[in-house]
């Protein structure tokens, strides 16, 4: 088991972050790790939306099945699963100065095997949080708002 969880200010407001970050197939515009993101369902995009997520972490390649569980004015949860893990996003907006202060939470859950790599994975998805939380502010302030 793992988490991270970061807390930073973007320019735009809350509704525009909301609307940009329920669709996780924009993960492959911001989180460092994510190779694609694909949407595998279609409609608007709400509670029960998947998308397939092909990621690469320290070398090597995971692929996640990935349901949004919680979609609310200020609060998104997204859940991944595979065999070896299950992570949950889960990502809290409120205004601040007219802009949006983020609270990203990164929880991994390992399971089987994968357990044992639980504690060497914890450097790595600090460094992860860190590159994650710059290029989703970077990302985020170009937003037309």
């Amino acid at each position: 088991m793992t988490d991270t969880e970061r807390t930073f200010t973007v320019t735009p407001p809350v509704p525009v972050v909301l609307n940009y970050l329920k669709d996780f197939a924009h993960a492959e515009e911001w989180d460092p790790g994510t190779q694609s993101c694909t949407r595998t369902d279609d409609g608007p995009i709400g509670v029960g939306s998947t998308w397939h997520n092909v990621s690469k972490i320290a070398g090597k390649k995971t692929e996640l099945s990935y349901t949004l569980r919680t979609l609310a004015e200020d609060r998104l949860t997204f859940i991944g699963e595979n065999s070896s893990a299950t992570s949950t996003d889960d990502i809290t907006l409120a205004a601040d100065s007219g802009g949006t202060r983020i609270t990203y939470h990164s929880h991994i859950e390992f399971h089987g095997v994968a357990k044992l790599a639980g504690p060497l994975a914890k450097p790595i998805f600090e460094r992860l949080g860190n590159e994650t939380e710059a290029r989703l502010t970077e990302v985020l302030n170009a937003l037309h708002h």
